[in-house]
Order: C-alpha cells, then structure tokens, then sequence
C-alpha cells in the first residue's frame, strides 16, 4: 500500500494516525501551527455529516494501513454479521489481524515493521509460520518468533521490550518464551480511539 506523505495526511486528517505523528516533535509543530492559524481571519470550513464520517473513515484505514479496497471489504463483513453488534465486529476485524497482534504485543514497535515480520517469515501462530499479515487469530492461539529468526538483530532486546510495553488486556505477553496467547476479543473502549467506528459504519451504510 502507497501510503504518501504522512505528515501532510495526518495534519489534513486532524489525527496522529502513523507512528511518525505520534511524537513529541510532531506535537509541538502543530501546537505552533494551529497558534499561527489562530491569529489570521481564515479557518477551516466546518464539515458536512458526510464530510465528518469520510474523516473519520480514513483516520481509520490509515491507522491500520489498509487500501480502500481492504478497509471496505471488513466493513462489509461486519455489517453482515447478524445479531452483531457491527462497532464491534469491526473493531474486531481489525484488532485480530496477525500484522496488528505483532505490534500490540510488542514485537514490533511500528505498524509496518510489524507487517514485514509476518511477510518475511518471522512469525508463528501455535508454531507454524504465518506470512499473511491479514490473518485471522483466534482465541487460544499462540504467535511467537520463529526460532531461526530469534538471532537476528531484528529481535534483539526483545525480552526486555516486552516487558516494558503495556499489551490489551485481550493478549498474554510471555516476554520470557517470546510470544503472546490470544485469551479474548478486543473490545471498542472509543475514549481511546483515534477515530470514531461509529461513523465509520454510518458512512458505509449510506
């Protein structure tokens, strides 16, 4: 996926969706910025309903570094799950996503590099090798380091990162064996979100 310039497409979003723009640096740039804005008579116009829920839409895909075409496809899914509640089969869509898991956990520290380890053979799911970052994990299952890729710089110190990331109440990070067991669904806590699932859906079901 073609991202493009992040700082650009977090600031015309209004949310630090990439890593990058989740920095102090980042922070203070547009602290400045807005400060800046504030003293000149233009604004930003306000948003139509649609224009909120397409926002809040794309806050979403970028922050799980889906196409559209991706992002539409589990939306679908969730809405097509009957008796669901469809925030929350989406939210579970994404948030059981191999590629997502990898970084919750602490494996990795970035979305990206996170997928690259999946795609590059370093990733089990109950022992065997996952290379899909789109996999599905389930409740029980296992994903730990490959043991041929435990060596590699990659995952060096990864004991000690472990033990100072803070997973979702969802997984069980063993830092000592390398590898976290799924032990529920996620569960949308939206206060914590960057974006608003509830849009989200509204937007797709126009």
């Amino acid at each position: 996926m073609i991202i493009g310039p992040r700082y650009k497409i977090a600031r015309r979003l209004g949310a630090p969706v990439f890593e990058k723009t989740q920095t102090q640096k980042y922070v203070l740039s547009q602290t400045k910025k807005t400060k800046t804005t504030s003293k000149g008579n233009g604004g930003s116009k306000q948003k139509t309903d649609f224009g909120v829920q397409m926002n809040e839409k794309q806050k979403a895909r970028y922050t799980y570094l889906l196409s559209e075409k991706q992002f539409s496809n589990y939306v679908k899914k969730a809405l097509a799950a009957k008796g669901t509640n469809n925030v929350g089969s989406l939210f579970e869509l994404l948030e059981t996503r191999l590629d997502n898991v990898v970084l919750r956990a602490g494996f990795a520290h970035a979305r990206l590099l996170a997928r690259q380890m999946v795609s590059h053979n370093h990733i089990t799911v109950n022992g065997r090798t996952v290379n899909i970052p789109s996999f599905k994990v389930s409740v029980g299952d296992i994903i730990g380091i490959r043991e041929g890729s435990m060596k590699k710089t990659l995952f060096q110190g990864l004991e000690e990162r472990l033990q100072a990331k803070t997973a979702p109440a969802w997984l069980k990070v063993d830092a000592g064996k390398k590898q976290t067991e799924v032990q529920g669904l996620p569960k949308v806590e939206q206060g914590e979100l960057l974006f608003d699932l509830n849009s989200v859906i509204e937007f797709y079901s126009r």
